[in-house]
């Protein structure tokens, strides 16, 4: 379990989003007993530290769902059951983050959680996507100096030079187009929405209620449009801006109000007295001394052996910023790297996921970015963007608005994405915290204006990637379990303080 932890956080940090009348869900199907599941055979689970009730099972699916009679692949599914059978209402899909993540651990890991009443109504079902182990693999083959997360995410050189990151994305596409077959042009939020109706026939469901976080909140939205007939109860949790023009690129810009929204929240604990990581005797000292010791670091970067790139530069420091963003609980990974950097030390190498495992994720969240909308190819028009950004957001360094492997990827997008639209049945409710690095506020909020009436957004006054059960407060917390349990939503958006 503990590899799989690491996982998850290399997962999010390697991936790593708006106001209508609530429409109450009225009409409760009949509880039921647990349909007949034909297509799945129920096992038990490999792994460790996994909930004994939690059963595993292989879905098979097309490679080219356009293409049903064509090549398969296989989709590894898992559930706890409903733990009340004759309240049992339905089927509760996890779906993961990233693109890169599973869920397929969930039902015993953040599904415990859940409140008795909801556990009660639903069998809670988790996946690993398509391309993730141990559903059917997909392998970039990349070198090791090219999984570094501060490597796949173009931060440019301390000029803001942009040379170096198109040449990594030269490379990282050919190795993917060399080593990734077939079914790296196949793996797309698409692709995974499609399965995810397979996965709901083969529970024998009429509807899925959904939970999806972060980037599955996109997958959710999608689904949620091309399926309106056979959802339930949706939770939307951490949103993504559904634009259609720029789906996963302009989740990249979207760092840069995450990380305005979520610094000054960094800087009041790393300036509190009682602080034993310190950095700083007032908020306000913190951010010139972050950009001071980036640009510090970009000048004389520190060696740290065993860590991937085995430097401190300006970079690493930058990208270690973005992932202690994900959650209050992570700021002093920040505060104590900063720490060490003013003395011209190192703490110990961060631990990492092995390189097979990191191989697996890395071509996942790849093919899906690259995949799913087209990339612009100028080199002057990334030029331009990165110096924009990095006048306008220093902390960022022009990062978000750089050139990724997408930029010279060879395979045009399949199909357009989709347009999320206020058609279909109102029963979403989005849950977003006010300060979340990765999917801000401005980003959920054009979610929330694009499902319409079709939508309630509860916002939460609380700093962190993923609100629901996570890094939200209570009150969000009862809103979202309440509307999962009953059906019963406020009756406008809502402020959780």
């Amino acid at each position: 379990m503990k590899q799989r932890r690491s996982l998850r956080t290399a997962c999010l940090t390697l991936s790593a989003a708006l106001l209508g009348l609530a429409v109450p869900l009225s009409v409760s199907p009949p509880a039921t007993a647990a349909p007949a599941s034909p297509a799945l055979r129920w096992t038990a689970c490999a792994g460790d530290g996994l909930d004994a009730r939690q059963q595993c099972a292989s879905l098979t699916v097309p490679m080219d769902h356009a293409d049903p009679g064509g090549p398969t692949i296989d989709i590894a599914v898992s559930r706890i059951p409903a733990e009340k059978p004759t309240a049992r209402r339905g089927a509760l899909l996890l779906i993961p983050g990233g693109p890169g993540n599973t869920s397929l651990t969930d039902p015993s890991g953040k599904g415990r959680k859940l409140p008795q009443s909801v556990r009660d109504q639903y069998d809670l079902i988790g996946f690993a996507p398509r391309g993730l182990a141990p559903s059917t693999t997909v392998s970039c083959g990349l070198q090791h100096a090219d999984l570094a997360t501060s490597s796949l995410r173009p931060w440019p050189a301390p000029d803001g030079s942009i040379s170096g990151n198109l040449a990594t994305a030269r490379r990282v596409s050919q190795a993917c187009t060399r080593n990734g077959g077939e079914l790296i042009r196949h793996i797309s939020t698409l692709d995974e929405v499609h399965d995810i109706d397979r996965i709901r026939a083969a529970l024998g469901e009429h509807r899925l209620a959904v939970w999806g976080v972060s980037y599955g909140t996109y997958v959710g939205a999608v689904y949620s449009q091309l399926f309106p007939q056979h959802t339930d109860r949706i939770v939307l949790d951490s949103n993504d801006d559904p634009d259609p023009t720029l789906v996963e690129r302009g989740w990249l810009h979207a760092y840069e109000r995450g990380v305005e929204d979520t610094f000054p929240e960094f800087a009041r604990w790393a300036a509190d007295a009682g602080n034993p990581d310190r950095v700083a005797t007032t908020a306000d000292e913190v951010r010139p001394l972050f950009l001071r010791l980036a640009a510090r670091l970009d000048r004389a970067p520190l060696s740290w052996p065993g860590a991937n790139p085995p430097e401190l530069n300006g970079n690493v420091l930058r990208q270690t910023m973005l992932d202690s963003f994900y959650a209050p609980s992570r700021f002093p990974a920040l505060a104590k790297l900063m720490l060490a950097a003013q003395r011209g030390t190192v703490p110990p190498a961060p631990t990492q996921p092995t390189d097979q495992a990191l191989q697996n994720l890395v071509a996942v969240s790849i093919g899906t970015i690259c995949n799913d909308v087209a990339w612009p190819t100028s080199t002057a028009g990334y030029r331009k963007a990165v110096a924009d950004s990095r006048r306008l957001y220093p902390l960022t360094a022009g990062m978000p608005r750089n050139a990724m492997v997408c930029t010279t990827w060879p395979y045009p997008p399949r199909r357009a994405p989709v347009r999320v639209t206020d058609h279909g049945p109102s029963n979403i409710l989005l849950v977003q915290n006010a300060r979340d690095v990765a999917t801000p506020l401005s980003g959920a909020l054009r979610l929330r204006k694009v499902l319409g009436t079709r939508a309630v957004m509860v916002t939460v006054d609380s700093t962190g990637h993923n609100a629901y059960l996570a890094n939200g407060n209570a009150c969000g917390d009862r809103t979202a379990s309440r509307f999962l349990a009953t059906g019963q939503r406020p009756d406008g958006d809502v402020y959780c303080r």
